[in-house]
């Protein structure tokens, strides 16, 4: 089932390298078009990846670090420029607004589009935006500044009735809603069939998580357990776990643990520091505590399935 994908957009941490952008992602759900964080350069990115600038309704920004957000107006002035008319939602620190709004007033330029903006809540974990397949939340981290990171979670399918069974006992419309409302059929000579031998069960509801920037704690895991795709940043390796701390972000151990405890069924790891060109002993060091995991680079695109996502 190719109909919920995450493209990466940018892998890099505080600046852009000349093989890694800074962060952005974009998530395809049955061909409705999210991006998270907008980091300086997204829109060439999106360009690269061939995405239709006018299929993106929703940008959630993590926070507020320009890694995160810097590419953000030039996108809006790119809309602008091309007709867009449509709104624009975007979830992320209220003060965003005064960002774009200065931009746009030193610019002179005039929207043909409204934006609708989202404040995100920092304090506890809430559903963001909704639609008839998919919920999407917010769950806040602990960073420099206030920050939160998101997730994607299908929502449950109704189980169908199979085409053997309306066939076989030439069900009528009030008995297949009977049968989907979890009944079992009652036959002619009085025999009862099982629901269980009637329906199709649906597929599990799949997730995935972004967790921006962040220090580990504790209680991280609970916002996204059992996720289907988990990525987080990882700045360091384990040997700067101090400096990891002391800037609000994690290391190998730090990804590794926090997989475990949420039982990702695998987990995907950017946000790199500029300091390993080399990503190799990164890889090692990780995979050797958790094995289920893949360094991200720009335009990797992974497929959220019911079993193993695969890029």
């Amino acid at each position: 089932m190719e109909n919920f994908s995450v493209t990466i957009l940018g892998s890099s941490s505080a600046s852009p390298t000349s093989q890694r952008n800074t962060t952005s992602q974009l998530v395809n759900f049955f061909d409705r078009l999210y991006l998270i964080d907008c980091g300086e350069g997204t829109q060439t990115q999106l360009r690269r990846n061939h995405t239709r600038l006018s299929k993106i309704n929703h940008i959630f920004i993590s926070h507020l670090h320009g890694d995160h957000f810097f590419g953000l107006a030039g996108l809006i002035s790119s809309l602008n420029l091309f007709g867009r008319n449509r709104p624009l939602h975007i979830y992320s620190d209220p003060r965003i607004k005064q960002v774009i709004d200065i931009q746009l007033e030193i610019s002179e330029t005039v929207l043909l589009f409204e934006i609708e903006y989202h404040p995100l809540n920092f304090r506890q974990k809430e559903l963001i935006f909704e639609d008839k397949k998919l919920e999407i939340f917010s769950f806040p981290l602990e960073h420099r500044v206030p920050t939160c990171g998101f997730l994607f979670q299908e929502k449950p399918s109704a189980p169908n009735v199979n085409k053997k069974s309306i066939s076989k006992y030439d069900l009528s419309v009030d008995q297949i809603k009977s049968i989907l409302a979890g009944k079992d059929l009652l036959v002619g000579n009085g025999e009862k069939i099982a629901n269980s031998e009637l329906v199709i069960q649906p597929n599990p509801p799949r997730s995935y998580a972004f967790c921006s920037d962040t220090k580990y704690f504790d209680s991280l895991y609970q916002n996204f357990e059992h996720v289907n795709l988990l990525y987080t940043e990882c700045t360091f390796m384990n040997d700067l776990q101090e400096v990891a701390h002391q800037k609000f972000h994690m290391t190998t151990q730090d990804v590794a643990q926090l997989a475990v405890e949420s039982a990702a069924k695998k987990l995907i790891v950017g946000h790199f520091s500029a300091r390993y060109r080399d990503t190799t002993l990164l890889q090692s060091e990780i995979q050797s505590l958790y094995p289920q995991t893949i360094l991200v680079n720009d335009f990797d695109t992974f497929f959220i399935n019911n079993s193993e996502p695969d890029s």
